[in-house]
């Protein structure tokens, strides 16, 4: 067996904040080729990784979904690759967007969000039974929309399949993605185990508009000076707001989308690490 590495040895249930940026630093290496992905995934003590990848066609609005798992004799990660938010712009300002029956009948999700994990979950599903050899725990995470295939990767696992239930969930600028009937199942299945940052004015948590979506709980928020809250907060929350926004909001220089960047979550995060 391989001795632990750094990122196991925070592994455990419950809220970790060394975790959370090592889990971040996976959710930014999913936005890079395979070969780095595994060069990395070796340099952090994962011997195994395993690609997925679906591509599709329009009127599809992404180009593919993409995700990479890495294991090592203690932990299994699956991460999710995001994508830039004018990409999926017209998914989260539709409240139009037709809804997709949740996990096991369980409330409902947002239908392009569905779509994308039902191209690489069986193949996922596959990874983690053939990787988990050592009983090793499982984490999800990703950022922007990977965020909210973390998110519901962990739902299927947790309503459809509990032998491969994540340990935990982390996600980073993740979109609302389920109705309040499956959030508050996820919130009681995942009490202790889910973690949802969100920076500042980042534009896409803020969306698609409620009430039709709403997040899941345990946030962790970043203020307009770095530090990490617990919750959001009056002024905070004045911001997640969906009404009244525009396409100028997906602007590059604007600051929902500067926010919305892996690097600032993952700057931010390291600076409270200190």
């Amino acid at each position: 067996m391989s001795a632990p590495t750094a990122i196991d040895h925070h592994a455990s249930a419950g809220y970790s904040l060394p975790l959370a940026y090592w889990l971040a630093q996976a959710s930014d290496l999913a936005y890079k080729d395979e070969a780095t992905i595994e060069s990395r995934a070796r340099d952090w003590g994962f011997d195994e990784v395993r690609h997925r990848q679906t591509r599709f066609t329009p009127p599809f609005p992404l180009e593919d979904t993409q995700a990479y798992t890495a294991a090592s004799d203690h932990m299994i990660i699956t991460a999710f690759r995001g994508t830039e938010p004018a990409e999926i712009r017209d998914w989260l300002s539709d409240a139009s967007t037709p809804p997709w029956p949740g996990p096991a009948k369980t409330g409902y999700v947002h239908y392009g969000f569905a779509e994308a994990l039902q191209s690489i979950f069986p193949s996922l599903k596959d990874a983690l039974t053939e990787l988990r050899t050592n009983n090793q725990t499982v984490w999800f995470t990703g950022h922007s929309l990977g965020g909210a295939l973390a998110m519901l990767a962990g739902a299927r696992m947790y309503l459809e399949d509990p032998r491969l239930q994540a340990d935990g969930v982390y996600t980073y600028g993740q979109p609302r993605t389920c109705d309040r009937i499956l959030a508050e199942a996820y919130n009681k299945g995942f009490s202790n185990r889910m973690y949802r940052f969100v920076n500042n004015e980042d534009i896409v948590p803020q969306l698609p508009p409620e009430p039709v979506f709403t997040h899941v709980d345990a946030l962790r928020y970043i203020d307009s000076g770095g530090k990490l809250h617990e919750s959001m907060g009056l002024l905070g929350g004045l911001t997640d707001r969906a009404k009244g926004l525009t396409a100028d909001a997906f602007a590059p220089a604007t600051a929902g989308i500067r926010d919305h960047s892996i690097k600032r979550y993952l700057s931010a995060i390291e600076k409270n690490l200190s």
